[in-house]
């Protein structure tokens, strides 16, 4: 099965909430096995992380925390894996960890302009992850063999569907990840993608759940296979990468609970 995510495939839009007013080229995502389930589940977990108390008063401090987190996790699953204590710390110099802070540090700038300019902001976040380990010519300039999924990606990413925020995100993802546009630190960038179209289409607008955390507690292994049924484009491949997707969402919301506990505390 190939994601139809050819330019045009869908008109653009500003907001989620709008729906297609034609054929909407993401909806037979729904209909493959497990993945409907997979997203209400998903979607459940975010919605008793965002019904915590804590978040009423302490909203800030746990997107603080979460991006801390989630740039640990991004990191592990690049094979730069370091103790959470450490990176607290800022003990770790590793430029694979400095990349991932720095995105974590810079997406909330980068909201807004997600879902109008994917382009420039997948650029800013390449300069931004590899800017201690790519050349500084080809920072934010994508490799040439990308250039039609990508243009395929943008028109998703500014479109209008209603298919659920976590699969888009998943789709999202998938794409960056399997096309590897940049050649440095493309896991990176596309876990950070997912994120912001999360938070962008509602289904984490506080950032506070780590999904990166999600996948690391499923195994960089499980991870690398799903990616891998993903590139193969088949009806189970793909529905085994937004199922596994959802499930490292709901893992993430698990997390995001456990700061607010750990706020909570004191």
């Amino acid at each position: 099965m190939s994601i139809p995510l050819r330019p045009g495939a869908a008109r653009p839009a500003a907001r989620p909430a709008r729906r297609p007013t034609g054929p909407d080229p993401l909806a037979p995502l729904l209909d493959l096995t497990g993945v409907r389930d997979a997203a209400e589940e998903a979607r459940a977990a975010v919605d008793r992380l965002l019904a915590h108390r804590v978040l009423r008063r302490e909203s800030a401090g746990v997107s603080i925390e979460s991006a801390l987190r989630g740039a640990r996790a991004s990191a592990t699953l690049e094979g730069a894996a370091y103790p959470l204590a450490d990176v607290r710390a800022g003990t770790v110099e590793d430029p694979v960890v400095q990349g991932a802070l720095r995105v974590s540090v810079g997406l909330g700038s980068m909201v807004d302009t997600w879902d109008r300019a994917p382009g420039q902001v997948l650029a800013r976040l390449h300069v931004l992850a590899a800017a201690d380990l790519a050349e500084p010519a080809a920072l934010g300039r994508p490799a040439g063999h990308a250039g039609a999924r990508l243009g395929g990606l943008f028109s998703l990413v500014t479109g209008t569907t209603a298919v659920p925020a976590v699969l888009i995100a998943a789709v999202v993802h998938g794409e960056l990840a399997a096309v590897a546009p940049f050649g440095t630190q493309d896991g990176v960038v596309a876990r950070a993608a997912a994120r912001l179209t999360g938070i962008a289409r509602g289904l984490d607008r506080k950032a506070v759940s780590v999904p990166e955390v999600g996948f690391v507690e499923l195994g960089p292994a499980e991870y690398a296979a799903a990616l891998d049924g993903y590139r193969s484009g088949t009806p189970d491949g793909v529905a085994g990468w937004l199922a596994h997707c959802c499930r490292a969402t709901a893992h993430g919301a698990l997390e995001g609970l456990a700061i607010c506990e750990s706020l909570q505390r004191g």
